[in-house]
């Protein structure tokens, strides 16, 4: 019986640094941690390291944001970044919105035929499409792509000391830097959300019309009935918000690599991994207020 109090003190120091409880807001640690132990002091270096963490972002953000209306101004960073952002993602949203919109409008033909309902699925591709699977599925693929290049290309840059260099010549590496591929991501991101919406419903047209033969003009028909502004202005807003967030967090994390070349994929793969998280989150946000806003009931 002796093991037993040995074994829950070898348990509560190897794991209780990841269970610790959160209580009225702070984080509170156990009684079997001694203030000013070594676990004690580390478990306050990683709340202040996390603290520090979203101060830093939050900071590049904004100042990110506000270089946008200061000079200088570098267009040709700029273009090179939406040629990059734009251009370079074009083919994949195209592939992955025409197969998106075909599947969408598969399974709706093969539910909605035996209900008598085939006339519907233009108009539920088109919610559906322009709502929230156009924007998200977009975020997702410029994320996978975009945001890890953004991620290891910055990354290389500080581990190369080529941050550093520019600070010695007196550039402000956000301005030179972040504003750049802030203002790509804001600008082409909302134009692939508008191709993929379109190739997605042509999809679905496809497969309504040679597969489920629906009518054609039954289709647009249906179509034509939900693009209106409530559903505009909902599949309009979130993919700026999803095209900053990205670009903030990619940038964020190449800036903050350290570590060399295992450092640098640890950046990129958190660049991409917090920026699906952060979509699917910010989706269900503004998803939520849209609804709110526009006096949908829910």
């Amino acid at each position: 019986m002796d093991c037993f109090p040995r074994l829950a003190k070898t348990f509560c120091y190897l794991f209780l640094p990841t269970l610790s409880t959160i209580k009225k807001g702070f984080i509170d640690i156990p009684n079997s941690i001694e203030k000013g132990s070594p676990l004690h002091r580390g478990h306050s270096l990683r709340i202040k390291e996390v603290i520090s963490d979203f101060q830093d972002f939050y900071t590049l953000s904004g100042r990110g944001l506000l270089a946008l209306t200061r000079q200088p101004f570098y267009f040709r960073d700029t273009i090179e970044q939406m040629d990059y952002t734009g251009t370079g993602s074009l083919i994949i949203i195209l592939l992955v919105s025409l197969f998106i919109g075909m599947a969408l409008s598969l399974q709706l033909a093969a539910e909605l035929s035996g209900l008598g309902f085939k006339m519907y699925i233009g108009r539920i591709v088109g919610v559906s499409i322009i709502r929230e699977i156009g924007p998200v599925m977009a975020a997702l693929v410029f994320a996978g792509r975009v945001g890890s290049g953004m991620a290891s290309e910055l990354g290389s840059m500080v581990l190369g000391h080529q941050v550093d260099t520019l600070r010695v010549f007196g550039v402000d590496p956000v301005k030179k830097l972040v504003a750049p591929r802030i203002l790509s991501s804001l600008i082409m991101l909302p134009a692939l959300t508008f191709i993929g919406d379109a190739v997605s419903m042509l999809g679905g047209y496809y497969i309504a019309v040679y597969v489920s033969h629906q009518s054609g003009a039954v289709y647009w028909s249906s179509i034509r009935s939900v693009i209106n502004l409530e559903n505009v202005l909902s599949g309009f807003i979130k993919p700026f918000i999803f095209g900053y967030l990205v670009a903030c967090i990619s940038c964020y994390m190449g800036l903050s690599t350290k570590g060399g070349a295992i450092g640098l994929r640890r950046s990129t793969t958190r660049a991409v991994v917090v920026s699906f998280i952060m979509i699917i989150i910010a989706d269900f946000i503004l998803t939520r207020v849209l609804l709110y806003v526009l006096g949908f009931s829910v």
